[in-house]
């Protein structure tokens, strides 16, 4: 059965233990919990460290997943969303050094899953991408196997701002290059963190890749987004896409839960299913957070 769960990082002030425990007071099953690197967020809703693995010896780690057990949560994922293709190599080699810690820690915990972006040059081509893709991910994808641990790429295209033109900072946003990628690297721990609202954004089905990628379906993220067609008619779908769109809740925006329920219901999908809340019509305060959280369960809950 389907695990209805939570992603940490909209309350980045709070503890993991305070985490755990609001959301089992809440009656999630499972959290995706943030793992960055402490120090400075380059975006929202990045950079949130509930696990801090620069603090946490095998010990605490431990500690850490028998704390949620104790409370009938599981731990879905270990969550850290940089750009290992950066183009700025540093930067590049600071994110893939973390990702091998989280994937060492994945395993120790016995969580076995690891959920990311594969990352991109923005200024190359889709096909220069592809490429360094083989060059970056193959050692990853075949450490993360020997560890029995799976990868699971969100695909968001992560172009929404001035910041991340032209080509954006995450490959793996689409059917013909998920495809494309398990071709090149075809080992069964690369797999997809699927979000709907990020096809539901450039138009594309959410509901075909759930039946084609059924079996590379690692983790799924439930979020929605509201395209306002006044302001899409004003810039046009070539803009930045925050200039005409905004992330919300679960069932305040345009995709149709139910029916992307109800394919992950048809391929028997059994994994952890996520609540992303990114809605700014919810962050005037904590309580405000909590009460958009709160809604979203309530929400998503009627279909599980």
């Amino acid at each position: 059965m389907m695990k209805l769960g939570l992603h940490s990082a909209i309350l980045p002030d709070d503890s993991f233990e305070q985490v755990i425990d609001y959301a089992a007071k809440v009656g999630f099953t499972c959290v995706e919990v943030c793992c960055w690197p402490r120090g400075k967020a380059v975006r929202r809703y990045a950079g949130v460290t509930h696990i801090d693995l620069n603090e946490s010896d095998d010990a605490k780690l431990l500690y850490y997943k028998k704390y949620a057990e104790d409370r009938g949560v599981a731990i879905a994922s270990l969550g850290y969303y940089p750009n290992p293709m950066d183009a700025d190599q540093e930067a590049a080699e600071v994110a893939v050094r973390h990702l091998y810690r989280l994937i060492d820690a994945s395993a120790l915990m016995g969580v076995n899953l690891v959920t990311t972006f594969i990352g991109k040059d923005k200024n190359k081509t889709v096909e220069e991408n592809l490429d360094k893709f083989e060059v970056v991910w193959k050692p990853i994808v075949s450490y993360a196997e020997d560890k029995g641990v799976k990868l699971a790429i969100e695909n968001c295209p992560m172009l929404y701002t001035v910041s991340e033109w032209p080509g954006g900072n995450n490959l793996a946003c689409s059917p013909a290059i998920w495809r494309e990628m398990f071709r090149r690297i075809p080992s069964p721990a690369l797999g997809l963190a699927l979000d709907p609202s990020h096809p539901y954004l450039t138009r594309a089905s959410y509901i075909k890749p759930v039946y084609e990628f059924a079996e590379r379906i690692y983790h799924v993220h439930f979020k929605d987004i509201k395209i306002y067609q006044e302001k899409l008619d004003e810039y046009g779908c070539f803009s930045y896409p925050t200039l005409w769109h905004s992330p919300k809740l679960p069932g305040m925006g345009g995709v149709d839960f139910g029916a992307f329920v109800s394919a992950l219901n048809d391929i028997r999908y059994n994994g952890c299913a996520v609540i992303e809340v990114e809605d700014k019509a919810f962050e005037s305060c904590p309580e405000d957070v909590r009460a958009g959280i709160e809604q979203s369960y309530r929400f998503m809950k009627q279909y599980m």
